[in-house]
């Protein structure tokens, strides 16, 4: 057979389009090597318009015997990812079929799962972190008190990584290191909805160009200004 006869057939015929997640994840949901196998003939047969193919079906492509084909379906059956439905045709005939959408609601689950643990692990490496930041600028162990304060901002506060390393950088530019003058800075964000980046830039910026006066006009010599630094232990009303 020439090349280009194989390749049209092979176009006629179409591709089987199996998700990547599926061949990631289908061990994670109790899925052997061997349902897998059969799960991707059933796609087949499906993209063939076969919906609904007997055991000797699966068997003629595969090595495995009928009674083997039947034991595949019920297992997975039993764990809730296939179903066997049923429709009618506009002559009023029910036709079975199986369907695979408890499997791919599964795979779903199973992704957003995975992905979560993987966002708790990365937070949990990033929260980490900060603890080493906060010992490499206060130059020393910091004390279990000191760990269990900054554990509270993340979870009894609800501070991001980012803010709380920004409030940290607020007191190192004020040259007042102290876990209190800190967690005046936190609460004063927390109270002025002070949840990212650019809203700490914006509350820090008003603070800082607060009592910066114009160059006199008869002022002679240059001098350097000096930006003021909020302090927030101060109350203010």
């Amino acid at each position: 057979m020439q090349h280009e006869e194989r390749l049209r057939i092979w176009i006629e015929q179409g591709n089987v389009n199996i998700s990547q997640l599926f061949f990631h994840h289908y061990k994670s949901l109790g899925i052997q090597d061997v349902d897998a196998m059969l799960i991707m003939h059933m796609t087949a047969y499906k993209s063939a318009g076969n919906h609904f193919p007997t055991p000797t079906d699966f068997a003629s492509r595969m090595s495995l015997t009928e009674n083997e084909v039947s034991a595949i379906l019920q297992r997975l059956m039993q764990h809730g990812l296939l179903q066997i439905g049923q429709s009618e045709d506009a002559n009023g005939v029910l036709h079975e079929s199986f369907s695979l959408q408890p499997l791919w609601d599964r795979l779903i689950d199973q992704i957003a799962i995975a992905a979560n643990e993987a966002e708790k692990a990365s937070r949990k490496n990033e929260e980490g972190e900060i603890f080493s930041l906060f010992e490499q600028e206060f130059g020393r162990f910091l004390s279990p008190m000191e760990c269990e304060s900054i554990a509270m901002w993340f979870d009894e506060d609800g501070h991001s990584v980012e803010i709380i390393r920004a409030a940290l950088k607020e007191a190192v530019l004020a040259q007042k290191l102290s876990l209190r003058y800190i967690d005046r800075i936190l609460f004063e964000w927390k109270k002025k909805n002070v949840k990212t980046l650019s809203d700490v830039e914006r509350q820090t910026k008003s603070f800082r160009t607060v009592g910066i006066r114009p160059p006199q006009q008869q002022q002679k010599t240059v001098s350097v200004k000096r930006v003021p630094f909020y302090n927030w232990l101060e109350e203010r009303e």
